[in-house]
């Protein structure tokens, strides 16, 4: 019996619709190229910056220059303030592609793409092909995803690491699946724990642990703890986890206590690092973060009647997710701004499914803050270059032309936001949502991308990058001198002079190593002193313009090299 063979093939009326879809296929797959070339591309477009940056590159350059990849070192201090897996992937990043600020930088960003794949893929699991673009989409455009995945610090892994975890869960929770693919998106989860726990501790452990308990207690169902596969899972994290902390403590008898009790505990419930904030101080970083989505956060909350149950149970886990998050970093001693980027994940995930329920032309009006923000930044660039320039380089010190460079970015920040907001203005009208949140996504993305690049102007007053690469600096490195902190530190200036430096009368988060290694550093101005006058052949010094008076007062020798107004770096004179 034979088949006719025009069951065998498309039908010629079906010509347009397979056109429609290689091209919007061939599209998505430029853009999406564009788009990963773009987002690594500004990685290394800056100087590192102190402290954080600074802080994390040198971390990284000791592991992989002296090929110790347990002990982590600061300036040759000991460091046990955090885990290593940031350190490990920054030290390979600078062993297959050099030592630079891309490579530095390559974790985080390599994280942010991670966590928008993550997200994308989750949302078109879930709830179809829709959700999982516009979710991709939204992740590319939040704020504050883009500017942590540009940022050389411990967060933008930890986000990544923690969505890992959250969309493993959702995907093994989901209806349908048979046994052995809800087994394995558990052990993936698992997986998602260990490097969370190896990226920054224990709040790896305490986010997803606070979701499951107030989830199982929201939803009444304690089911899902028999579900998480305690057996393979526990041994895939431990496994991975308790290597590192075991060999730490062997070689360290102080690390458990300064590690578990310190930096988790003593550090939650005190103030000492300087960093307390107000109880609110977390929302204008939302506020702002979640641009330009902000305008939608409230609807988040709110129940839109029948949902299918696996649907109803996911918007609780994302929920609890992200307001736990914020209440649980509002509540302690130590605020940064970067510590609730883990709930922004959560919450563009909560946006995907929201959009469902949404007609095109209702969202229009969400499209108003970006385009009023864009319009608020271009005006404000104006009256700053026209009016403001004198005053402000008054008030901080800057040069007109650092400061004409950041108001040149936030006029371009602006006309990019205004733009995407009338493209996707003109997309609503037409019905295409997806296209829309496409148009800010990018406009968001380009406009912080300018942003960042336009701060290196003001950044170079944060890095130590411009001072070492001055001609005549470079000419004392050559013949190998000590280099001196004194009284002053910047996290940045070992990267880029390719060497540590010793520490005078400057203690700060160096007070641990300081102790277990007190031949490291120099307590004492006046020691210093007279090592400066002794014994050293070749030298620099790193001080503040007032130290610098000081030690000139006592008729110290030294020729200044570099002086910025903020920082000075001597060296001894030429006899």
């Amino acid at each position: 019996m034979s088949i006719p063979t025009d069951l065998c093939r498309p039908h010629l009326s079906d010509a347009p619709m397979l056109i429609a879809e290689f091209a919007r296929r061939w599209l998505g797959s430029v853009l999406g190229g564009l788009l990963v070339i773009g987002w690594l591309w500004t990685l290394g477009s800056r100087s590192l910056f102190s402290p954080d940056e600074g802080r994390y590159a040198v971390l990284a350059l000791a592991m992989a220059e002296s090929g110790d990849w347990v002990t982590p070192r600061l300036n040759g201090l000991l460091y046990f303030e955090k885990p290593p897996l940031q350190y490990w992937l920054g030290a390979v990043a600078f062993k297959l592609f050099g030592v630079s600020a891309f490579s530095a930088r390559l974790w985080p960003g390599l994280s942010g793409l991670l966590t928008v794949a993550l997200l994308g893929g989750t949302a078109w699991r879930l709830w179809g092909r829709e959700a999982g673009l516009r979710a991709g989409w939204m992740a590319v455009g939040t704020t504050w995803i883009v500017v942590n995945s540009h940022f050389l610090s411990l967060d933008a892994g930890l986000m990544a690491m923690l969505t890992w975890v959250l969309c493993s869960v959702l995907l093994a929770e989901q209806p349908g699946i048979s046994p052995q693919q809800q087994r394995r998106w558990m052990c993936l989860a698992w997986f998602g724990l260990a490097l969370a726990v190896l990226s920054k501790g224990l709040i790896g452990l305490i986010v997803p642990g606070a979701m499951l308990v107030l989830g199982s207690v929201l939803l009444r169902d304690a089911s899902i703890w028999r579900r998480l596969q305690w057996g393979w899972g526990g041994l895939i994290f431990l496994g991975l986890v308790v290597p590192w902390f075991v060999l730490m403590a062997q070689r360290h008898p102080d690390f458990a206590h300064f590690f578990f009790i310190h930096e988790h505990v003593e550090r939650y419930l005190s103030s000492s690092h300087r960093r307390e904030g107000a109880w609110w101080y977390f929302i204008p970083v939302l506020l702002l973060g979640f641009m330009p989505w902000t305008s939608a956060l409230l609807g988040l909350l709110r129940r839109t009647g029948p949902q299918p149950k696996a649907t109803a149970r996911a918007l609780i886990w994302l929920r609890v997710w992200a307001l736990f998050i914020l209440v649980f970093f509002s509540g302690s001693g130590s605020k940064l701004p970067s510590y609730i980027l883990p709930m922004f994940p959560a919450l563009v995930l909560l946006m995907a499914e929201r959009l469902q329920l949404v007609s095109p032309s209702s969202w229009r009006w969400h499209v108003l803050l970006p385009g009023l923000g864009g319009l608020v930044v271009l005006l404000a660039s104006f009256w700053l270059e026209r009016h403001g320039l004198g005053r402000l380089g008054q008030a901080t010190a800057l040069s007109a032309e650092t400061l004409a460079r950041l108001a040149a970015g936030a006029r371009w920040a602006g006309a990019l936001l205004m733009a995407a907001a009338i493209g996707a203005w003109w997309a609503l009208g037409r019905q295409q949502l997806t296209v829309a949140l496409a148009m800010l996504a990018l406009g968001q993305f380009c406009a912080v991308s300018v942003l960042l690049d336009r701060y290196e102007a003001y950044g170079q007053f944060k890095s130590a990058a411009r001072m070492a690469q001055t001609p005549a600096v470079q000419a004392v490195l050559q013949a190998d001198p000590t280099v001196y902190a004194v009284r002053l530190y910047d996290q940045s200036l070992p990267f880029y002079l390719r060497r540590n430096v010793v520490l005078v009368d400057y203690v700060s988060e160096f007070e641990f190593g300081q102790q277990q290694e007190p031949q490291r550093w120099i307590p004492s101005l006046e020691t210093f002193v007279d090592r400066w006058r002794g014994t050293d052949a070749a030298a620099l010094a790193f001080m503040a313009p007032s130290t610098l008076q000081l030690l000139q007062q006592r008729q110290v020798p030294l020729r200044v090299l570099f002086d910025d107004g903020l920082r000075v770096l001597v060296t001894k004179p030429v006899p």
